[in-house]
C-alpha cells in the first residue's frame, strides 16, 4: 500500500517515529480538504480519520496519506510572484549618483592630463 510513496517519504522513511499532534492537526487538514474537493468519498474519509487517530507511529499512517494529493510548501512560486510594477526589471536607479561619478572620473583625467602636460613641457 505504500508503493505510492516515495521511499524519502517520512512515513516510510522513519516508520517507528511517533505521531505528534501537529503531525495529526496537518493530516486532518489534509484529509478535510481532499473529503471537501471530492476526492474522497465518505466511507474512505471516515476510514482514514479512523486511521489517523488509531495510529501511534509514522509508519501507521501510510494508509491515511497515500492517494492523497501533496501540500502545497508555497503560497505563490516565487517565478509568479509580482513584487514590481509590470516591466520593471529591477529597483530604479537613481541617475544623479551614476552622473556624480562620471564627473568625478573625467575631473580626474584632466588633472592628470594637465599634470602630465606641465611635466612634458618642463622636460622641453
Amino acid at each position: 500500500m505504500s508503493a505510492d510513496l516515495p521511499i524519502s517519504s517520512k512515513y516510510r522513511s522513519t516508520p517507528a517515529k511517533p505521531v505528534d499532534t501537529e503531525e495529526r492537526e496537518r493530516l486532518g487538514r489534509q484529509l478535510n480538504d481532499a473529503f471537501t474537493r471530492g476526492e474522497l468519498d465518505a466511507d474512505d474519509y471516515q476510514h482514514r480519520l479512523d486511521t489517523l487517530y488509531g495510529a501511534s507511529t509514522l509508519g501507521e499512517l501510510v494508509p491515511v496519506v497515500s492517494g492523497l494529493a501533496p501540500l502545497a510548501t508555497f503560497e505563490e512560486p516565487e517565478i509568479v510572484k509580482q513584487t514590481g510594477r509590470p516591466g520593471e526589471v529591477g529597483q530604479p536607479t537613481d541617475g544623479r549618483r551614476f552622473g556624480l561619478v562620471l564627473f568625478a572620473v573625467l575631473a580626474a583625467a584632466v588633472v592628470l592630463l594637465v599634470i602630465l602636460g606641465v611635466i612634458f613641457l618642463a622636460v622641453l
